[in-house]
């Protein structure tokens, strides 16, 4: 297959936050294989904007939202004449996608235990078993997608690069303080949650015996829960009350010395723009769904991890987002997590 010296990509990736930020290893081969490349990221409207942080990326989009707006959308798309389709969902969405495109290269997943949707649509595949997914880190799943495109794997390494607009929104939060700790309490999964008591002894602990400011910022669903926190708290806490956009949040967070948080995608943000990490886990697999880099520490209990009594609804033992096992971290673990951050970075 005959193709161009400046090869027009499309990446499709719908979600979720984490998996957008996880993506930069494969962008930045991409960018390394065609330095002159157009490189376009396709995902849902609420996270494609963390996309603009990927210095490989020149353009980014995101799926309509109103059924009337998708004939416009899909005559865009037919007129980029992309060469090459990267479709990492393979849904009935995304393939109409990439074969709408009429791309020459489409390639997608073909994984052990999920169905392979429409392989009519694409001109290759990359073959993943059971095994290998559940070994690797996900970005290892996400780099064998390069192979049909024939593109080699060169780096591994995943950057955010906060922009100058979006640090000087969040300037004004943290200053004057030496040393201070974001705590994000959210989660996509209610059953994933810390306790909101647990967090604010912790945020006791840390300003009493570490002589640190402690922040919390969370998102419209979770405000509720970070407002608690500071009302359980007997030291002052800051609630970030103000709404960031996605980009002011990663700028946000690199100003902080820690961050404190769930299996999320504040904790792959965090990772990306170089800070350290201090994730909360339950029953999720850790090797799957880890920080990259050094520095950060991974929180889990015993594993396999058994049900609690006594929980707001049924757990289910075997479904990672349906079971409380992050409950089972008590606040001296998870203190002392911290206390080893910070006694490092004096």
């Amino acid at each position: 297959m005959l193709m161009p010296a400046t090869p027009r990509i499309l990446v499709i990736r719908r979600r979720y936050l984490g998996d957008i930020v996880l993506l930069g290893s494969v962008l930045q081969n991409l960018r390394l294989q065609w330095p002159q490349a157009h490189i376009t990221l396709l995902a849902e409207q609420a996270f494609a904007p963390i996309a603009l942080l990927h210095g490989e990326i020149n353009r980014v989009r995101a799926f309509p939202r109103k059924l009337g707006e998708w004939p416009g959308f899909c005559r865009d798309i037919r007129r980029e004449a992309f060469t090459h389709v990267l479709d990492f969902d393979n849904t009935d969405k995304t393939a109409l996608v990439t074969r709408l495109s009429g791309a020459p290269l489409r390639v997608t997943y073909d994984r052990e235990t999920n169905p392979f949707r429409h392989r009519w649509v694409y001109t290759g595949q990359a073959r993943i078993t059971n095994e290998f997914y559940t070994s690797q880190h996900i970005t290892e799943t996400y780099l064998k997608l390069l192979e049909p495109a024939g593109v080699p794997v060169v780096s591994r390494a995943i950057k955010l690069t906060p922009r100058e607009p979006d640090l000087a929104a969040v300037a004004k939060f943290g200053g004057g303080f030496k040393r201070k700790v974001l705590v994000h309490p959210g989660s996509r999964s209610r059953f994933r949650v810390w306790p909101a008591e647990r967090f604010a002894a912790v945020c006791d602990r840390m300003q009493d015996e570490l002589d640190v400011q402690v922040f919390i910022a969370a998102g419209p669903g979770e405000r509720a829960m970070a407002q608690q926190i500071r009302q359980l708290a007997q030291r002052h806490v800051v609630v970030l009350d103000q709404r960031f956009t996605i980009c002011e949040f990663a700028a946000l967070i690199s100003k902080f010395n820690l961050l404190l948080c769930h299996d999320s995608g504040p904790m792959h943000i965090a990772a990306a723009v170089g800070v350290p990490v201090v994730a909360l886990f339950g029953s999720q697999n850790s090797y799957i769904w880890r920080p990259i880099g050094e520095g950060h520490t991974i929180l889990h209990p015993p594993l396999p991890c058994t049900c609690l009594p006594d929980t707001p609804t049924p757990c289910v033992k075997m479904d990672s987002y349906r079971n409380y096992c992050v409950r089972k971290l008590g606040v001296d673990e998870v203190f002392a997590a911290l206390q080893r951050k910070l006694v490092i970075q004096n």
